[in-house]
């Protein structure tokens, strides 16, 4: 390892089971002898997150990065005040997402300063973001807008399988609507430009079809794949990127998963993301691509119906550290 690069992560919603995996994942040692991770949230909420976990690291607030001393054994807070009286576990709340907006902004304007190295977002819930005034899809979205990035995607990730979607947080007719040649090909050399940063010279990358059987040559659907796909798949073999022709979902991401790809192009939202959950949801990392930082999250929601039982598990959180870790070094 080169480094230990600085990692901001932000709590998410006070109220789901964000603060819970965050301790948890923070009492791992190994997180700290690879980087030097911090939170930006409430000490308040980290505090209630030990009490039910029957963890017992000191908390330090700091208010300036200058400020952390990043050993194991201490959580690193930038305390933001935002949760001034204590909130019920698991319930939609306009004051959580309003604070979880805030601890996520916060985390983007130290890595658009440079101050850390990436972040790293526990989950927040879209309702309560929405009750707080904040009218975003979800994470995705307000990276790309704080950020000023038009051209991103969201990647999904495991051990076993990549995904990297064309649309993802709009309904399902709104999303083959959306579907164009531009907004495939950008997603493909995004996919290509991902992969080679892993460090795969020359990633072999399968195009997910938009109807049953790929179309099954125009039988099914609406001619999308010939109109909508193929002049994207054109292109980027013109740019030198192998992409195959596109193929039945159904069978591909098992295929994927044997090792014939190295990433898939999902077209929507369920389409890539069902096959990646069915694979663990604790073994899942979700990654924007495109952006001008480094943004890896867990590939779990705020779980609210656990949300303050000591139950939910910190992989996820772990394997989005680890994963910022990898892109940052």
């Amino acid at each position: 390892m080169s480094k230990r690069p600085v990692l901001a992560l932000t709590m998410g919603d006070p109220v789901g089971v964000g603060p819970e995996v965050i301790v948890k994942a923070l009492n791992n040692p190994t997180i700290y002898e690879q980087s030097k991770p911090f939170v930006t949230g409430d000490t308040t909420v980290i505090q209630k997150a030990l009490n039910i976990t029957g963890l017992s690291p000191m908390l330090r607030e700091i208010k300036d990065i200058s400020e952390a001393k990043f050993n194991y054994g201490t959580i690193d807070i930038l305390n933001l005040n935002k949760i001034s009286r204590p909130l019920p576990w698991g319930k939609v709340s306009g004051i959580a997402g309003d604070a979880a907006f805030s601890y996520l902004k916060k985390a983007i304007e130290l890595a658009n300063s440079q101050q850390v190295d990436g972040i790293v977002t526990a989950p927040l819930n879209k309702e309560s973001l929405h009750k707080g005034g904040h009218i975003y899809p979800g994470h995705t979205e307000i990276l790309a807008q704080l950020t000023q990035t038009d051209d991103y995607a969201m990647m999904l990730t495991t051990p076993q399988l990549k995904v990297i979607h064309v649309t993802t947080h709009i309904g399902l007719i709104d999303a083959v609507e959306t579907i164009n040649p531009e907004r495939v090909l950008k997603v493909i050399q995004l996919g290509h430009e991902t992969m080679v940063n892993y460090g795969i010279e020359k990633p072999n990358i399968a195009i997910c079809g938009i109807n049953p059987h790929a179309g099954e040559n125009g039988l099914f659907g609406q001619g999308e794949e010939d109109s909508k796909l193929m002049p994207a798949i054109v292109k980027a073999r013109q740019e030198g990127i192998t992409v195959s022709d596109p193929l039945p979902s159904d069978t591909l991401f098992y295929r994927a998963v044997r090792g014939d790809f190295d990433i898939v192009v999902a077209m929507y939202h369920d389409q890539g993301h069902i096959p990646v959950k069915v694979l663990g949801l604790e073994d899942g990392v979700n990654i924007t691509v495109g952006l001008p930082i480094i943004r890896t999250s867990v590939d779990h929601g705020t779980a609210f119906d656990i949300a303050g039982q000591n139950i939910a598990q910190p992989q996820s959180m772990e394997n989005a550290i680890y994963e910022a870790i990898k892109l940052t070094n």
